[in-house]
């Protein structure tokens, strides 16, 4: 094998992942800071709001809050702000207020940047397209 410069790989010898390097106080208190971003102040609705740039925001690092969102809400980021961004369609095509919008309009309020990702997520977390469910409530 050293004709080649070949050799063993060895076995990693660390299990550890970095989920394992946060702490149950510390899940608790980066999870408050991450509802409090996301759902309080609204930052869902941003289409262009990252995991990194809210990693940023309360001090922590994009892997933290990757594992942070992971054991306390079993989800990852993009599936946590799309819930977010689905709940708040659905308050919207439920109340009357908003009936002059279109789905399109209702789409980019909620954070959304096309028609079509809006009806996939919609889809795939309520089991019906938006038009449908709108109407179910009319």
């Amino acid at each position: 094998m050293a004709k080649y410069n070949i050799t063993e790989k060895k076995e990693k010898t660390q299990t550890l992942s970095y989920r394992n390097s946060v702490t149950p106080d510390l899940v608790e208190d980066i999870a408050k800071k991450i509802i409090l971003k996301l759902m309080i102040e609204q930052k869902y609705r941003d289409p262009n709001y990252s995991a990194k740039r809210l990693a940023g925001d309360i001090g922590v690092n994009s892997r933290q809050i990757s594992a942070v969102i992971n054991l306390r809400f079993q989800q990852n980021y993009s599936q946590l702000v799309g819930m977010m961004r689905i709940h708040e369609a659905r308050y919207m095509l439920q109340d009357s207020n908003f009936d002059k919008m279109t789905m399109e309009d209702i789409a980019i309020n909620v954070g959304f940047t096309t028609r079509q990702s809006f009806y996939a997520t919609f889809y795939r977390l309520c089991g019906t397209t938006p038009k449908e469910y709108k109407q179910m409530y009319k």
